[in-house]
Parts: C-alpha cells; sequence; structure tokens
C-alpha cells in the first residue's frame, strides 16, 4: 500500500505572476493537478476567485505565513470536516457597504451552509495603506493594527471562531496605471501585498486559517476588462471564495503525535513535490522544502517580477515550460518512472 502523495502548488502573491497573480486565475492549475496527487496544499492566492470559488476535495487551503511555518517544519496541517468562521470587519467600512458584506454573510449561511459566527467590528478603522516597491511587487501597512488583533481576539475567545476571515476597507485612491493594467491583465495586483501583511500577522499571532477579501467603491464597467480579472466585478464582495476556502481549511498543530493509524495530521517531510513559477524560487517556503526529499518543479511560462531562479540559489529541479508539462512530471514522479525514460533525444 502507497502513502498518500503530496503536492504543493505556489504562486507567490503581490509580484505580477502570469498566471495566478489575478482573481483566481490558477484555479484550473490547481485544479488538473488536484487530479493526479492524492492531497494538494496550495493557499488562498491561487484558489481565491472573488465571487467565483470551487470546490477541490483533496486540495489543503493555506494562508502564506502558515505554508512557511508548514514547510519549515514548525507547524503540522490537520484536516477538518468544517471550521466555525469568524467574520471581522473593519470599522473603517461605510455603511452601505458593511451591509453588501454582512448579506454575502447571511447568503454563504442560508445558500451554502457555512458556520458563520456573528460579526466583529474593530474599535477603530485599521487604515490600510498600499504601496508599490521599486521591483514593482506591491505591499502595504496597517494604521492600526492592535485594533485588528483585538477584534480577533474576540470572535475567537468569545465567537469560538476556528477561522477568520478579514474584511478591511482598502483605499479608493490606488495608482490608477497599476489599477487599468490590472483590469487589462497586465501588471500586478495592487491590493494584494497589503492583504498578505494582514493574514500573516493573524495567522502568526492566533495560529488559525484566516484570509482576507478587501472592502473596495465598486469601479465603472470596462468594455477591455480582462477575463483573468473578471471575477472581481461580478459583485460588491470578495467574501464567498473566503468562506468557501476556510471553512474547510486544515488547522494548524505545532506537535507531532500519532492518535491512530487513521491519523491524517501532514507535516513538510511528507511533502512529494512543490510547483513553482521558474524565476520565483527565493520564497521562505520553496527554500526550507527544498532541503526535503521532494521534487521541485519549476514552471517557465509563469512569468512574474521577480527575478530568483532555482539554480541561482542551488535548488536542484525540473524545469518546463506550462502547467501542462508540470502535470506530466508529477504522474511520472507519483508513479516512480524516470521522466526522461519516457523522451528521446
Amino acid at each position: 500500500m502507497h502513502r498518500p502523495y503530496t503536492a504543493v502548488l505556489i504562486i507567490p502573491t503581490g509580484i505580477g505572476a502570469a498566471i495566478g497573480g489575478y482573481a483566481g486565475d490558477a484555479l484550473p492549475v490547481a485544479r488538473v493537478i488536484s487530479q493526479v496527487c492524492d492531497h494538494l496544499i496550495t493557499h488562498p492566492n491561487v484558489l481565491n476567485g472573488a465571487s467565483l470559488y470551487w470546490n477541490i476535495p483533496n486540495a489543503s487551503y493555506v494562508e502564506g505565513y502558515g505554508l512557511d511555518q508548514f514547510a519549515a517544519g514548525c507547524w503540522g496541517l490537520r484536516p477538518v470536516h468544517s471550521n466555525r468562521v469568524g467574520l471581522l470587519l473593519d470599522q473603517g467600512i461605510e455603511p452601505e457597504l458593511m451591509l453588501r458584506h454582512l448579506q454575502a454573510s447571511d447568503a454563504a449561511r442560508a445558500t451554502l451552509g457555512l458556520n458563520i459566527t456573528n460579526h466583529v467590528i474593530t474599535d477603530s478603522p485599521l487604515d490600510v495603506e498600499l504601496s508599490i516597491s521599486a521591483s514593482g511587487a506591491s505591499w502595504g501597512t496597517i494604521g492600526n493594527p492592535d485594533s485588528l488583533l483585538r477584534a480577533a481576539e474576540i470572535l475567537i475567545k468569545k465567537e469560538k471562531a476556528e477561522a477568520l476571515a478579514v474584511v478591511t476597507r482598502f483605499p479608493d485612491k490606488i495608482d490608477e496605471e497599476a489599477a487599468q493594467n490590472y483590469r487589462h491583465g497586465k501588471g500586478v495586483d495592487p491590493l494584494a501585498g497589503a492583504e498578505a501583511v494582514i493574514s500573516h500577522l493573524l495567522v502568526r499571532t492566533f495560529q488559525i486559517p484566516c484570509a482576507h477579501a478587501p472592502a473596495l467603491a465598486p469601479a465603472s464597467p470596462d468594455p477591455d476588462l480582462s477575463p483573468c480579472s473578471a471575477a472581481e466585478e461580478l459583485g460588491y464582495t470578495f467574501l464567498p471564495c473566503v468562506f468557501v476556502g476556510l471553512s474547510r481549511a486544515p488547522q494548524f498543530i505545532t506537535k507531532r503525535e500519532v492518535i491512530n493509524s487513521l491519523q491524517a495530521d501532514i507535516w513538510a517531510d511528507q511533502v512529494d513535490a512543490v510547483i513553482v513559477p521558474a524565476n520565483a524560487c527565493g520564497g521562505n517556503a520553496l527554500l526550507n522544502l527544498s532541503q526535503n526529499q521532494c521534487q521541485i518543479i519549476t514552471v517557465a511560462e509563469n512569468k512574474t517580477l521577480i527575478q530568483v531562479p532555482a539554480p541561482a540559489l542551488g535548488i536542484k529541479s525540473i524545469q518546463v515550460n506550462s502547467y501542462l508539462e508540470a502535470v506530466g512530471i508529477l504522474v511520472a514522479h507519483k508513479a516512480g518512472i524516470s521522466p526522461w525514460s519516457l523522451v528521446r533525444e
């Protein structure tokens, strides 16, 4: 009997990835990879499609900081049947926009049957600010992080939340050129870097699953909108995909234990393969996983603003042109077949 084959799909956020840098446009990649492995581990940047989502039964939805801790061997992942999801709202959201998000929460309860707690509003506006680095990657800051943490603590202690869905008011004044490039399928998601800051802070502090949805004023219709970013134009909130992802997100554990032979906890040394853009190999998760006996697969066509290839870091990998080719490598690796035996010089 073979142990489950586990793959990790990483597409870093906020770096303009050609595939996975937009509104859930890497979901097709995750769906096809999930068909050739027993367990897929990936992060919200891959699976979140705003109003669109897809239930992948054998996929784990793991926030970026939690994924780094998992890859380092500090945390394990414990699958769950369901989580009680707490909704955390920024006081800076205007009443009408706040109502839209509360109605999204009601819809998730009534239509999807999800277990969502009473919401909590922060005791002061969070004052999120957005920035673009010299490299073109997006990032941001939180003006009142203590207010964010206090609201999260109420959800966890009073409402017994097991995962956190966070909505913060993002500035309407976003770099116009960056925003238009993103809507037209070019450049970088200007929100992604700040979203990562928010979720990283909460996961690091409370060690429970978390994902973020920005609250934004609706943009005017654009006839030249790219299909890659169109999912974000379908409604007033990005919460649906966050609720769905968090409802089954694995819990983080810090001690390795065997309760019985059916224990399904997953640790970094059980990862068989990692798939990542070819020039975005400098992240903590990949650097740590590359120390294990797992197959690293880099995908050349997924261009990003980052230029950190695996060879420059001394990481041994198989480079392929496309995710379709990566799937072939995964199939061969899972079967214990050298991929080079399938080609002729």
